[in-house]
C-alpha cells in the first residue's frame, strides 16, 4: 500500500513540475510577444484548457477527427512556446510573426473549445435518436380475442306423459280453440290441466 501511494505522489509531483515550466514558459512568451499584465498570465490558461477539452473530446469516443485537429493545436501551442524559451528567439525583441500568433491565440481558443463544448455532441445525440427511431421494430398486432364460448342451457330430460293425459288434453284444447279461436297456449293448458310446467310443456309438445 505504501509502495503504491509512493508511486501515486511521485507521479503527481511530476505533472505538478511540469505543468509549472510549462506554463511558466507560456507565460514568458505572451510577455515578449508583448502582452503585460494579466493577459500574459491568461495565455497558459486557454493553451491548457483546450490541451485538456480536446483529450476529453478523445476519450469521450465522440468527433475524434475534430479532437485530434485540435489536441495537436494545443499541442503545437505548448510545445513551441517550451522550444521557444530555449534560447532559439530573443525574448527581448520578438518577431513579427511570434507577435501575430500570440495576438490571434484568443480566436484560435475560443473558437476550438466553442467547437468542442457545443457542436458535436448535438449532432451525434440527433443522429443516435433517429436511429434508434429506425431501428425499433414495430410491434406485432395481438391476435383478436376469442369470442366467449356460448353456453348451451343443458337440455331437459323427456318427461313421460301418459296417452290418457295426452287425449284429455287434446279435447282441452280442441273446446278451447273453438270457444276462442285462437290455440291453446303452455300456461293456459298447464292451468286447466293442473299439472307441473315440465309436464305441461311435453303435453303441449306432442299436442302441435
Amino acid at each position: 500500500m505504501r509502495a503504491q501511494l509512493a508511486r501515486v505522489d511521485a507521479v503527481l509531483v511530476q505533472a505538478v513540475i511540469a505543468a509549472a515550466l510549462s506554463f511558466a514558459h507560456l507565460h514568458d512568451i505572451a510577455s515578449a510577444a508583448g502582452q503585460d499584465g494579466w493577459k500574459a498570465w491568461a495565455y497558459p490558461i486557454s493553451v491548457d484548457l483546450l490541451l485538456v477539452a480536446a483529450w476529453r473530446r478523445l476519450r469521450s469516443g465522440d468527433a475524434k477527427a475534430a479532437g485530434w485537429s485540435w489536441f495537436v493545436i494545443a499541442l503545437t501551442a505548448s510545445l513551441g512556446a517550451n522550444v521557444a524559451t530555449a534560447g532559439l528567439l530573443d525574448m527581448h525583441q520578438a518577431p513579427a510573426w511570434l507577435r501575430i500568433l500570440v495576438a490571434g491565440w484568443p480566436a484560435v481558443a475560443f473558437l476550438g473549445g466553442t467547437l468542442l463544448a457545443h457542436s458535436a455532441p448535438t449532432a451525434i445525440a440527433g443522429s443516435e435518436e433517429v436511429e434508434d427511431q429506425e431501428e425499433a421494430p414495430e410491434p406485432s398486432p395481438e391476435p383478436p380475442p376469442h369470442p366467449a364460448a356460448i353456453e348451451t342451457p343443458p337440455e331437459r330430460p323427456a318427461v313421460p306423459v301418459p296417452a290418457a293425459l295426452v287425449e284429455h288434453a287434446r279435447k282441452v284444447a280442441n273446446q278451447h280453440q273453438a270457444r276462442t279461436g285462437t290455440p291453446i297456449d303452455t300456461p293456459t293448458l298447464r292451468a286447466r290441466l293442473g299439472v307441473p310446467e315440465p309436464l305441461a310443456e311435453a303435453i303441449a309438445a306432442q299436442l302441435a
